[in-house]
């Protein structure tokens, strides 16, 4: 006696494996990726950047002289007098950073300004 052994194959069992597709990123996961780049350059910008150091000393206090505006001065004018030998834009510079002025045009009449003395 014979035996007839009879064997059904699916199809789909027969096909090659599905090969992986390569990554896509959706347009939400191009921002967070972007985000935790940004992050990072933050956090290593933070915590490689940082050159200044608090101490308990004192600064040193330039020396300084009081100026007042008249009428018609430019702050051009009152550093070109103030460092006659220096570079007068740098004057100009230390003169708005010591009055906190915002622009060289913001001069009042008969306002006083703190003008460095240079040696």
């Amino acid at each position: 006696m014979s035996t007839i052994s009879i064997t059904t194959y699916d199809r789909r069992s027969l096909r090659r494996p599905a090969v992986a597709a390569p990554v896509r990123l959706t347009r939400r996961g191009r921002l967070v990726l972007v985000l935790a780049i940004i992050a990072a350059l933050a956090v290593g910008a933070v915590v490689l950047g940082s050159s200044t150091v608090a101490t308990d000393e004192a600064g040193a206090v330039p020396a300084t002289r009081v100026v007042t505006v008249q009428e018609g001065q430019t702050l051009w004018q009152i550093a070109a007098e103030a460092n006659p030998e220096g570079d007068v834009r740098d004057t100009v510079d230390d003169i708005m950073r010591m009055n906190s002025l915002p622009s060289a045009g913001d001069l009042q009449l008969g306002s006083d300004l703190a003008v460095p003395v240079y040696q």
